[in-house]
């Protein structure tokens, strides 16, 4: 029996929703990765920011109670894909909760193998900055 492996840096799904920014603040909605990500290969674009945050993030920000962000450097593009942790930061610690992706260095962009949450409301955050962000209207 032979295994497929999906290559990340031509196969992925874009994130882009500006409400996934780090300095996107919570509205009057939750967004959790448990019940809306479909396991797989995805990059960060646009509203979003282009890839994860590698420092805590505040509470309530990026869509959810509890943002995720990557503990560990990005990979270089001649060390492949690497197993990084991503923390979700809540009740003032910024990794209450964790849990192992896979990430890619694609050369022009990064794209990240991520897997369902392990409670809600956590969700997985775009580096955009305040800058970057449209107007958010509910």
């Amino acid at each position: 029996m032979s295994l497929l492996t999906v290559d990340g840096c031509k196969t992925y799904t874009v994130l882009s929703e500006a409400d996934r920014a780090q300095e996107s603040v919570l509205l009057s909605y939750l967004r959790c990765d448990r019940y809306d990500l479909v396991p797989g290969w995805y990059r960060f674009q646009g509203a979003a920011g282009d890839q994860v945050p590698d420092k805590c993030v505040p509470m309530n920000r990026c869509g959810t109670h509890a943002p995720g962000w990557l503990s560990g450097a990005h990979p270089t593009e001649a060390e492949g894909v690497v197993t990084r942790k991503v923390c979700y930061h809540w009740n003032y610690n910024c990794c209450l909760w964790s849990n192992n992706i896979r990430v890619s260095n694609c050369g022009a962009f990064f794209v990240y193998e991520l897997q369902k949450t392990p409670y809600c409301y956590l969700r997985y955050c775009g580096n955009a900055s305040a800058g970057n962000l449209p107007c958010l209207l509910l």
